[in-house]
This record gives C-alpha cells, sequence and structure tokens, in this order.
C-alpha cells in the first residue's frame, strides 16, 4: 500500500512539473463589461473598453501603426481574474472619432490621452504592453510619467529613429523580401522619389478616393507582407478586404513623414527615466520590420531590464513564438 501512495505521489508530481513547464496558451476569449468614449480634445474623442477583473492589476493595451487598432484577440493575453484590462484606439484610429484625422495627432498628443485616461479611470499605476509602434508610445508614456508605470512588457521594440525609418521605408527590407519591396516602389509614380513616407502621404493626402485607397492599399499590402515570416499573398488579400487601409496608412505615413515627432534619439536617450520601472522586451529574431539590434540598443541604455528574443518569428504578435512569450512576461506581472 505504501509503495503505491509513493508511486501516486510521484506521478502527481511529474504531471505538475509538466503543467509548469508547458508552454502558455491564450486566455479564453472575454467581452467589455464596460466602453465608451472619452472626449480628449475639442476635435477627438477616443473609444476605449474595460475587461476582466474590476479589483485587478491596471493594464493598458497600445496598439500598433499609428492607425492600428486594438482587437479582441489582444484581451488573451492577459489573466482576467488578475487584470483590469483596458484597452483604448489612439486618435484617428480604430472606433475613435473622427475617423483618419491627423490634426491635434501627435505622440505628445497621444501620450496626453494615456494620462487622461489613466486619471479618468482613477488608477494610480499601470502596466504598459505595446507592440511595435506601441513599444514607441509606451516607452514615450513612460518616461513622460514613470511615477504611473508599474511596468512594461513590449514587443517589436521602435524607437523612432531616423536609421529604423529609412530601414522601413528605403531599401533594407528589400534583402529580405525583395520582390515585395519592387512591388512598393514600382506602385508609386515616380519609383525614384525620396523620402518614401513625405511622398506616399502626399499621395495619400490625393482629392481623388480612388488615389487614396489605391495608395493606401499599396502601403497595407507592403507591411501585411513584410510583418511575418509566412504570410502568402491569399493571405495578404484575406486581411485587405476586412480593413479599410485608409487610417493605417495616412496616420502611419504621417507620422513617419514627421519623425514620429520625436527628437533625433529621443526615446533612447532618455531611457534611464526608466530605470526603475520592471520591463520585458520581446523580439522576433527574424523581425524585418524592426529588427531586434533596436530592442539590443535599448537594453543596453536599461540593463535591468529583460530582453527575449523569440527564434522562428519576425514582427506579428499572433505569430505562436511571440505570443508564448507574450505570456509569460504578462503571467510575471500576476
Amino acid at each position: 500500500m505504501k509503495r503505491y501512495v509513493v508511486r501516486i505521489a510521484f506521478l502527481a508530481l511529474i504531471v505538475s512539473s509538466a503543467a509548469l513547464s508547458a508552454p502558455p496558451s491564450l486566455w479564453p476569449e472575454i467581452e467589455p463589461y464596460q466602453s465608451g468614449f472619452l472626449e480628449v480634445s475639442l476635435v477627438h474623442k477616443i473609444h476605449y473598453e474595460l475587461c476582466g477583473n474590476r479589483e485587478g492589476k491596471p493594464v493598458f493595451v497600445l496598439h500598433g501603426g499609428p492607425g492600428g487598432s486594438c482587437s479582441p484577440y489582444m484581451r488573451r493575453f492577459f489573466d482576467p481574474e488578475k487584470f483590469h484590462i483596458v484597452l483604448h484606439d489612439q486618435r484617428g484610429a480604430g472606433k475613435s472619432t473622427p475617423y483618419a484625422e491627423i490634426k491635434e495627432n501627435t505622440t505628445q498628443h497621444l501620450v496626453a490621452d494615456i494620462e487622461r485616461l489613466r486619471t479618468h479611470l482613477k488608477f494610480d499605476k499601470i502596466i504598459l504592453f505595446g507592440g511595435s509602434w506601441g513599444s514607441t508610445l509606451a516607452l514615450a508614456y513612460g518616461q513622460a510619467h514613470p511615477e504611473h508605470v508599474s511596468g512594461m512588457v513590449l514587443r517589436g521594440i521602435f524607437t523612432a529613429t531616423q536609421a529604423e525609418i529609412d530601414h522601413f521605408y528605403h531599401g533594407a527590407v528589400a534583402t529580405y523580401f525583395p520582390n515585395v519591396y519592387e512591388q512598393l516602389v514600382n506602385g508609386l509614380p515616380d519609383p525614384t522619389r525620396r523620402p518614401i513616407p513625405e511622398y506616399l502621404f502626399e499621395l495619400i493626402e490625393s482629392p481623388d478616393p480612388d488615389l487614396r485607397a489605391k495608395y493606401s492599399r499599396l502601403w497595407a499590402a507592403y507591411e501585411i507582407k513584410i510583418c511575418g515570416l509566412e504570410i502568402p499573398d491569399r493571405q495578404v488579400d484575406g486581411i485587405l478586404k476586412t480593413m479599410n487601409p485608409y487610417a493605417f496608412a495616412r496616420l502611419e505615413n504621417y507620422y513617419m513623414a514627421n519623425g514620429c515627432f520625436l527628437k533625433e534619439g529621443q526615446l533612447l536617450d532618455d531611457a534611464v527615466k526608466l530605470k526603475d520601472i520592471p520591463i520585458t522586451m520581446v523580439n522576433g529574431r527574424y523581425d524585418v520590420i524592426c529588427p531586434p539590434i533596436n530592442a539590443f540598443r535599448l537594453k543596453q541604455k536599461l540593463p535591468h531590464a529583460k530582453l527575449v528574443l523569440a527564434e522562428s518569428a519576425g514582427h506579428w504578435m499572433g505569430e505562436k513564438p511571440i505570443e508564448r512569450e507574450l505570456l509569460r512576461a504578462m503571467r510575471e506581472f500576476e
């Protein structure tokens, strides 16, 4: 009988250990318990939604772009019993109004909106969860309001230097996606004109709605294709059919044409302001939009930060290696 009990206990230990080492999976789908609009200026209202535990740790989800939006998928990175999950669409993006508006729309405005939303919801400190442009915005907010940040989980680090913008627009991506880059530049009326962000923004501002749609789609198709390691053309077409790329293309190129409204190197120079904040950075090993060198340079400024390179992954947060590391990172904040 004693031998039987010992064997059961041993098997239980094995099962328990396996459960602890198993890759984490997305939390079940949940619905917001509240959603609404916050007026942040005479021009803009931002849409937000609240999910999870009202008494849990507040976590703010910062979407990419600029010009992207939040989605139900983004709710699933957090234990809804332990986190108070806040998602909002940035100015001009998603459900926020007016749609695609660039007036009073800069990085400084978006940082101020996060602070307004934090104050509106009466949170003292928040965890920032942001990827790509969302990582940029998280860094900018954290440097402006470090006393209100309890932690950061960042993906696909983008510090908005001119070198990073040039990498994205002016040929470095062509090393890995030569045909995709060729389709982008050959789709422009003047394939030789530079810099591309200013040129694309000018084209997207055309008074002709057909031309606006054409160049918005051209840009969106380029970014979607290079986002992951394996995104076939039919998937790119499928994604484009589910979205209106105008806000995404207009806002992103507007921001990039203006250096994201930041001083050159600002987010790296001011990184020391984040020295007391727990930070985990996750970057795809083969991310061609935000290559790992960006995260490495930021970590040199923040030795206490944890940097995880997700193998067999590019830029897209939905790639399983990145998804798993983001889930692991959030569990450390539970």
